[in-house]
């Protein structure tokens, strides 16, 4: 037994075949060899299969990946942050991350290109627009279902939420939308798209102290970037 097949055998565990090949004093080099090799397939076939798994739960609209964004069509502090993104550490350091700007400055492709490469590294993510969240957690709270789909948002990575402040919610989805983002603070990661400046949050959740409450958990720690400028789209085309 050598210690890559060691450790591939306890990856995949399958402790039989461990166990079997340790009462083997005799091993042939070749028949570990050929093992190993197997188990390396193996490992590499469920782990394909893991990713594949994960980006379709992920429910992202299309699949975006960082190669293929024009970096040069980007706002400033749009090609500032690409880097970190790539590297996920904000996963780890359960920081947010919020993407603020006029519309078609590259937000969505960014997040979409952060979950996607997440799911690609293991993590979990769902992606969601804002009032399609709100929706589904006023229908769950109607059919009595928010606890479980709370509990159920907690165990993702990171919760990406697209689109916010393009509709206003009345005060009961607000307030849903509130406890979702209050349960993940400081132990999840959230990536917001909004075209909406702090201060105009109140625009979309009415209440003022809710709203503070939200801006309070959302912003502490958070990368928040600035994705105003002009068309992402259009200046990519003439790129």
């Amino acid at each position: 037994m050598t210690p890559e097949l060691e450790n591939l055998c306890k990856q995949l565990h399958i402790a039989g075949v461990y166990q079997f090949i340790q009462n083997q004093h005799d091993s042939d080099p070749d028949t570990i060899s050929i093992l190993t090799n197997a188990c390396q397939f193996e490992l590499k076939i469920r782990m394909t299969n893991r990713q594949i798994r994960t980006l379709k739960l992920a429910g992202f609209p299309t699949q975006k990946r960082f190669e293929e964004l024009s970096v040069e069509a980007l706002p400033d502090d749009g090609k500032r942050i690409l880097q970190d993104l790539k590297l996920l550490n904000f996963i780890q350091e359960t920081k947010n991350v919020v993407l603020i700007g006029n519309s078609e400055t590259g937000k969505t492709h960014m997040a979409i290109a952060t979950g996607v490469c997440a799911c690609e590294n293991n993590y979990k993510v769902i992606f969601k627009t804002a009032a399609g969240l709100v929706n589904e957690l006023l229908e769950a709270k109607r059919a009595g279902r928010f606890t479980l789909l709370m509990k159920q948002l907690k165990k993702i990575d990171i919760l990406i939420l697209d689109e916010l402040g393009y509709i206003t919610f009345d005060l009961e989805g607000a307030e849903l939308l509130f406890q979702i983002l209050a349960a993940r603070y400081e132990i999840l990661s959230t990536v917001i798209t909004t075209n909406l400046p702090f201060s105009e949050w109140i625009k979309v959740f009415h209440d003022k102290t809710l709203t503070a409450a939200l801006l309070d958990r959302i912003t502490h720690r958070a990368i928040v970037v600035n994705m105003n400028g002009s068309s992402y789209r259009r200046r990519a085309s003439k790129s």
